[in-house]
């Protein structure tokens, strides 16, 4: 394909927007691009790198002559119109969690597992924005050293729950300078029974739990990361919190590694080389990664990595990346690219 017709549905939300300007951007060979939302978005206007974009409303015949559909309007529409899109010739790339784990559809992020893209039945799946970046961080360090175990915990920004999110943030933020009443009725999640204030706080809760004590969200990245290294033996455990960050996923992950003797210089030297990763870790000079720095910047940044003090080959580091970037739409674009 050299050139090819694309659309995008859910184009009118914030990971959808994203995908639009990373395609232009980065020049992607499109012919076309269509613009596809709910009813209610018919219409709308959508202007980005000097071109305009007319929103049509997402229905089966929208997949007619399309070679690329990305998909980022939620799951249940891709549960939807993805196997419609396929039926009807293209290849789609979802971003939301309804294929993920479906086992003959390839979990894909091309810094780490291109290689599972040449599986594929015409349905990709994007991982979760905080699985993305800890195994691009990850995966130098695997390949060369193996990796026996991972623990992270995440401090998510309030975009990965959408623009809503992002305006609540907002909207506290203003009420907490007037002493007025914080309003809260979306996070942590909104089929939840109960709601608090993200301004000035720190939820230890995005998604739903589940029986076992954990968040969907930390089961996303525990069950994802298997799937990506091919590896169910891989020790995994997750704690995702949200924080008052309106872009940008930070992570401390604690990992424990095969290969005894190595040393953080061994770990830095495979990491400032690594596609896609920025190497940010100078203690001395106060230099490390962090979210408000990486906001609208496609790499992952690293830094803050060190020695465990008590396991011969434990260490920890810090990584940030923009989680609707890297985190969601520049990753489905770079899948797209792989796929031309």
């Amino acid at each position: 394909m050299n050139t090819v017709n694309v659309a995008i549905v859910g184009a009118t939300g914030a990971v959808g927007t994203k995908i639009l300007e990373k395609l232009l951007e980065r020049k992607f060979p499109a012919k076309s691009i269509k613009l596809l939302a709910s009813k209610r978005s018919e219409g709308i206007e959508i202007s980005a790198h000097g071109q305009k974009f007319i929103v049509e409303e997402t229905v089966p015949e929208s997949f007619d002559g399309i070679d690329i559909a990305f998909f980022s309007a939620g799951g249940n529409i891709s549960k939807m119109f993805a196997s419609e899109a396929v039926a009807r010739g293209a290849v789609v790339i979802d971003n939301t969690s309804a294929f993920r784990m479906v086992e003959d559809i390839p979990l894909v992020v091309p810094e780490v597992n291109p290689k599972s893209l040449a599986n594929h039945k015409g349905i990709i799946a994007n991982p979760n924005c905080s699985t993305i970046q800890m195994v691009t961080a990850l995966e130098p360090i695997r390949e060369k050293l193996g990796l026996k175990r991972v623990i992270v915990s995440t401090y998510q920004a309030v975009s990965g729950a959408g623009v809503e999110a992002i305006e609540e943030l907002e909207n506290q933020s203003n009420q907490f300078e007037t002493r007025a009443t914080n309003e809260a009725a979306l996070l942590p999640t909104g089929a939840g029974e109960r709601f608090y204030p993200i301004a000035f706080n720190a939820i230890p809760q995005i998604d739903a739990f589940d029986s076992s004590g954990y968040t969907l969200e930390e089961l996303k990245m525990i069950n994802e990361t298997k799937k990506i290294f091919e590896n169910k033996d891989l020790h995994v455990s997750a704690t995702c919190v949200r924080i008052p960050v309106v872009s940008g996923h930070s992570e401390s992950i604690y990992f424990e590694i095969d290969t005894e003797g190595t040393t953080v210089e061994d770990l830095k030297k495979l990491l400032e080389n690594a596609p896609g990763i920025v190497l940010q870790d100078d203690p001395a000079q106060q230099s490390y990664p962090m979210p408000l720095f990486a906001e609208g910047v496609d790499d992952v940044f690293v830094g803050r990595i060190r020695k465990d003090p008590d396991h011969p080959t434990g260490f920890h580091m810090w990584v940030v990346t923009d989680n609707l970037l890297k985190g969601a739409a520049l990753n489905s674009v770079q899948i797209a690219e792989h796929l031309i």
